[in-house]
């Protein structure tokens, strides 16, 4: 049974202790002063609900408001690591996220527009959602624009599109994943990947050939590249193709990809790492703990979705904000599935 906060000393302390703040610090926040991080005002309201405490109600969270956020799909786990971080960010400029997920055959994209429109959203944020398919049109998002709703798109650069844009780099990340494997000895290397049309797959492919060309000096890719669907099964056929055909090292396009990929090596009697290296992107969570644990591109998730929340915050507040793309930096976490090339042991 919860228990009315009484502003006495002793109480004041115990939620100092548990916050890790000093007991003036707790008396503005409980009093709803000024000059408090949302950060800090967030562990003080989480230390009254920890030690069972009742929230005055001037300090119950009231929403300034609905943001769309649209996400392909909960699969792969990389997404939900998006909205976690979302919204979490989201609610600490007191927005409540409407969170809309995709599967085959379910709900579509422009359905879902329709549902938040309905619910008066100040926002949508999208992340790989149908701004980076290069098949497809563009015209819903300028007419979410026209009506005065504000957008942000993660991952999948669309030129003309009234947004800011927040993107992994994924150029650079095949550039990172080459050199690892040929600085471990590997001259056949391939690449398990998604569908042509989108933008995250082309510059994948784009960063690949420029650095089996720099690295290897072979100007055609063809024979090294693999398409296929970005998940366990897609992964598992694409890296079968380039196994097949004497690949020792295999990057591929995320995460469950890769873990196919250890699939169709081990269905065919080989070891990751000693006969073949695996390469991953993402840096799901987890990830660091399957058999063998992954090497993979890590993309900055908590920086990125942080930084698609302010931008969103801007333009609600009415500031300038570019239209732009901002590339986020990919880091290269070496684990245990890439190892010295079996040619060169």
């Amino acid at each position: 049974m919860s228990r009315t906060l009484q502003p006495v000393r002793t109480r004041l302390s115990d939620l100092a202790a548990q916050a890790g703040v000093s007991t003036a610090t707790v008396s503005r926040v409980l009093n709803g002063k000024a000059g408090v991080s949302g950060e800090t005002r967030q562990a003080v309201l989480a230390a009254l609900d920890l030690l069972g405490y009742e929230r005055p109600e001037k300090l119950k969270s009231h929403s300034a408001g609905l943001i769309g956020l649209v996400v392909p799909e909960l699969t792969n786990p990389v997404f939900p690591a998006f909205a976690q971080v979302i919204e979490s960010r989201l609610s600490e400029h007191g927005y409540t996220p409407l969170l809309c997920t995709q599967s085959p055959g379910g709900t579509t994209e422009d359905e879902y527009i329709e549902m938040l429109l309905d619910h008066g959203v100040a926002g949508i944020i999208f992340v790989s959602g149908l701004h980076a398919d290069v098949t497809a049109s563009h015209e819903r998002y300028h007419r979410l624009r026209d009506r005065g709703v504000h957008l942000v798109m993660i991952n999948g650069y669309a030129e003309g599109i009234d947004a800011p844009f927040i993107s992994n780099d994924d150029y650079n990340s095949m550039e990172l994943s080459v050199r690892h494997l040929v600085s471990l000895g590997h001259r056949k290397i391939g690449l398990a990947i998604g569908q042509d049309r989108y933008v995250t797959v082309r510059r994948k492919v784009e960063g690949f050939t420029t650095s089996i060309a720099r690295h290897l000096g072979e100007q055609d890719v063809t024979p090294h590249v693999a398409t296929s669907l970005f998940s366990v099964e897609g992964g598992q056929a694409a890296a079968g193709e380039l196994i097949d055909s004497g690949h020792t090292g295999i990057i591929c396009g995320s995460d469950l990809m890769a873990l196919g990929a250890t699939r169709a090596a081990r269905s065919r009697g080989l070891k990751v790492p000693r006969d073949v290296s695996i390469v991953g992107y993402d840096d799901s969570p987890l990830i660091a703990f399957t058999d063998p644990p992954l090497t993979t591109i890590r993309q900055p998730v908590t920086a990125m979705a942080t930084a698609a929340v302010t931008s969103l915050m801007s333009q609600i507040a009415g500031d300038p904000i570019p239209r732009s793309e901002i590339l986020f930096h990919p880091e290269l976490v070496v684990r245990e599935s890439t190892g010295v090339a079996p040619t060169a042991d």
